[in-house]
Parts: structure tokens; C-alpha cells; sequence
């Protein structure tokens, strides 16, 4: 049996050590990823508890280049033999692939040097009788609403994950997130009449997040007022987007302004580099820099700072997000938007993604309407990114005379995004719920297919 790898307190000494490792096997660089974490869980349904779970694991990844030859490799096993195998593997698969003229390490002129306390971790863990206590309350809130008849049940959870990165440039860097989660999803009506909704919510601290009340009030409030739901006939209307909806839409961006995407030539946004794809006045905001934010990060996956950047300002698109190797393709510079696991290379990715504000409160979009479609919650992934054409099962309310008239289920709402987003207006509810927001949207002229 083999005996355990005594790791050093300081999970960088840990990466540190296997990227001299790898050196000293032959590779002309490397880096290495160290993730620890803890999880707890608890979960209800109807009252009774149905699981209370701790898991806690710590995985590595190793990542060598030899010339323009990149390999990785990953474990869980922390014990000295099984860290030597690791090295040995890697070196040996990096001889073997074909090279990647635009793979390595940025240039230690590039990495960070220091980076900011993002206050991204809350010292307190709850222990498993919050968490039961929270579902409970959760729960209880949501059967307590008149006409919710019963329930898919609640969970609420807790995690923190310790993240170390060294590489052979000179970075060095660690952090720590914690994330706080509770939801619940309820039933109303009878037999075939039922209707289900929910809410959910994640913090980095427990403190932040809503009573658990508040968010299984709103889980049953959300299916009760779904019962009974239409069909609307097939038309063209305004599309009102609830955030919870709305979000997505700021996914599909993030997703068409991926430097991967726009090098392989594959996104309905490729051309539009320093153009106006939005309404004036629109801006998105990618900030990795946002204290207490889900998605907030110090350095990316590359050693890079990382820092706020408004991807759309006044309408124009600004940048694309590019982790190092998306760069060099399109002969450009990182945005410092690089991710990864321990078992890849690098990919670029979005950190908290929102759309800002507008001036006008929902009800007042909703007011200007003879007719439309007040969106809740949309089904389906239909977006072909080469053309934009989007096309997506959906749910929620009709609008007639300015207010919300009743129920609507299984109709289908399309457009082609390179329009919508041109024709896209923020409501002034932003809330940072998701790590990707938006307010309240409308867009006019969709296609709202149903009878």
C-alpha cells in the first residue's frame, strides 16, 4: 500500500512542486492546478428529510509543454508515487501529440503579481441543522400558499473550494470561494391540471441570501399563478423577459463574443468587432473584480489579472473574451477571461456577466402595450450561433391593454438574436442573483407561435 503524500500547508507549494517536477523530467514548461473542496447538502421533501450530505475531495492538474507540444493530466491521488506517475505521464504524452502553434504559458511580463481581496469567501460553515432548517423553511413557506398541493421538495447547501495555480513563468496564486444555495419547487392544481415553479438563490455568503421564507413564498406564489394557462394564437408581439428568462439571452452573447468561437469563424457575431449590435445606450459589463460576486476570480486560469471590461458600451461591441490561445490565433492580446479544470487546457469564459439597468420600471414597459408575451421560463437550447437564429419553447403570462391578462404554456417565441439584440430594452430591476444578470427585458416584433 502506498503511503500518503505529505502536502505542504499551502496548497501552492503543492503546485509548485509538481511544475519542478515537470521541469526536471524534461518539460520546457508547465503549470499546475490544485482544487480543494468541502460540500454539505441537506434536503427535504413534504416535511420529512431526505438527505444530509458532506463530501470533501482535492483534485491536481498537471500541465507540460514540450516545444509546441501541450499535454494534461489530472488526480485525485496525492501520494508521492502516484504524483511521480502523474509527471512521468504528462512529459510523456506532451512528446507524443501534435504541436499547437498557439498553445504556452504567457510571458512572465504578462502573469500577476498580486490581485485583490475579493472577499469571495464567508468564514462561517453552517453546520447540517442550518441547512435542514432552511429547506424546512423554505418548504414550509411554499405549502403554506393557497392552491400548492404539493412538492418536488427544497435542498439548501453550502460549499468551499480552495484553489492554488504555479506555473514554470514565475505565477504563483491562490483563493478561496465559498458559495451558499437554497431552492425549492412546488405544485398546484390537481391531476392533469398541476403546475410547477420554483425559485432559487446562491450567495458567496450565507448572510446574503434571502429569508428562506421569501424564496418558498415566491416558489408557490409562481405556481399558483400558472394554473389554468392558455394557448396563445401564433402572432408577432413584444416579448417581455423576466430576469430568471432574460439571463440567458446575455449567455448567448458571451457564448457569440467567445474568442474560441469568432477563431473558428462559427458565431453570427464574427464581423461585428467595434460595431453597434445593441441599441445605444446599452452596456454589458463582465467584472471579475465585483466583491462577494459568484463568479468573481482574482487572476484567471493563465496567471492573468483579471479586470472589469464593458464588452458592449453605448451599443458597440467593445472586445471579444479571449483567454491566451484565442488570442495569439486572432493575433490579439488576452482579456484575461481564461478557465479551466484540472483535466484541460485553458478555454475563455465570462466571470459575473450583467447587462446595466434602464430607466423604466417592468410595469412600465408593460404599459405601453396593446399586446405581448411576459416570458418566466423558457425550455429548449434553439440558437444556431453560426446564423443567430433562435427559436425556444416558453412559458408565462400574456399581456393585454398594458397588464398582465392571464396564464400562457407551450408556445414557442423566435426572432434572430442579431435583431433582438438591437431591439432589446432593459427594465431597471438588475439584481445579482445568477453570476449572469440582466434586468427585466423587452423586444419588440418576435414571433409567438402557438395555436
Amino acid at each position: 500500500m502506498t503511503a500518503p503524500f505529505e502536502a505542504p500547508g499551502d496548497p501552492r507549494d503543492l503546485a509548485a512542486d509538481l511544475v519542478a517536477r515537470a521541469r526536471r523530467a524534461g518539460a520546457d514548461a508547465a503549470d499546475a492546478l490544485l482544487v480543494e473542496g468541502t460540500s454539505v447538502s441537506a434536503a427535504q421533501r413534504l416535511g420529512e428529510p431526505e438527505k444530509v450530505e458532506r463530501s470533501e475531495s482535492a483534485d491536481v492538474g498537471l500541465r507540460v509543454f514540450v516545444g509546441k507540444r501541450q499535454a494534461c493530466v489530472s488526480s485525485t491521488d496525492m501520494s508521492k508515487t502516484a504524483l511521480d506517475e502523474l509527471v512521468e505521464r504528462a512529459v510523456a504524452m506532451a512528446r507524443a501529440v501534435p504541436e499547437d502553434p498557439d498553445c504556452g504559458l504567457a510571458d512572465p511580463s504578462e502573469v500577476a503579481t498580486s490581485y485583490p481581496d475579493l472577499d469571495s469567501a464567508d468564514p462561517a460553515e453552517p453546520d447540517g441543522a442550518v441547512l435542514v432548517a432552511r429547506a424546512k423553511a423554505a418548504e414550509g413557506a411554499a405549502m403554506a400558499i393557497a392552491g400548492v398541493t404539493n412538492s418536488e421538495g427544497a435542498e439548501a447547501g453550502w460549499s468551499r473550494g480552495r484553489v492554488a495555480m504555479a506555473a514554470s513563468n514565475g505565477f504563483n496564486g491562490f483563493y478561496t470561494i465559498t458559495r451558499h444555495s437554497l431552492a425549492v419547487a412546488v405544485l398546484a392544481g390537481e391531476g392533469t391540471a398541476m403546475e410547477r415553479d420554483y425559485d432559487y438563490m446562491s450567495a458567496v455568503y450565507g448572510a446574503d441570501l434571502d429569508p428562506p421564507e421569501a424564496i418558498g413564498r415566491r416558489a408557490g406564489e409562481r405556481a399558483v399563478a400558472r394554473l389554468k394557462p392558455r394557448k396563445a394564437k401564433t402572432t408577432r408581439a413584444t416579448v417581455v423577459f423576466h430576469p430568471r428568462a432574460a439571463h440567458s439571452l446575455l449567455n448567448h452573447l458571451a457564448r457569440a463574443i467567445n474568442g474560441s468561437a469568432i477563431a473558428r469563424g462559427t458565431s453570427f457575431l464574427k464581423e461585428k468587432l467595434n460595431e453597434q449590435v445593441f441599441a445605444p445606450g446599452i452596456t454589458v459589463v463582465d467584472d471579475p473584480l465585483r466583491k462577494r460576486g459568484l463568479r468573481s476570480r482574482p487572476f484567471d486560469a493563465e496567471g492573468i489579472a483579471t479586470a472589469k471590461r464593458n464588452l458592449v458600451e453605448d451599443g458597440v461591441l467593445k472586445t471579444w473574451i479571449l483567454d491566451l490561445r484565442s488570442a495569439r490565433k486572432l493575433k490579439m492580446k488576452t482579456t484575461g477571461h481564461a478557465v479551466r479544470g484540472t483535466t484541460s487546457p485553458p478555454s475563455p469564459s465570462a466571470s459575473n456577466l450583467y447587462l446595466e439597468a434602464g430607466t423604466r420600471t417592468p410595469d412600465e414597459l408593460m404599459a405601453e402595450m396593446k399586446q405581448g408575451f411576459f416570458v418566466t421560463e423558457l425550455m429548449g437550447f434553439g440558437l444556431n450561433m453560426t446564423t443567430g437564429d433562435y427559436s425556444r419553447g416558453a412559458s408565462g403570462f400574456w399581456i393585454e391593454d398594458g397588464a398582465i391578462a392571464y396564464p400562457v404554456s407551450e408556445v414557442t417565441v423566435a426572432g434572430n438574436m442579431k435583431d433582438m439584440f438591437r431591439r432589446l430594452v432593459p427594465a431597471s430591476d438588475l439584481e445579482f442573483r445568477f453570476g449572469v444578470d440582466t434586468p427585466t427585458v423587452a423586444i419588440d416584433g418576435l414571433t409567438v407561435a402557438g395555436e
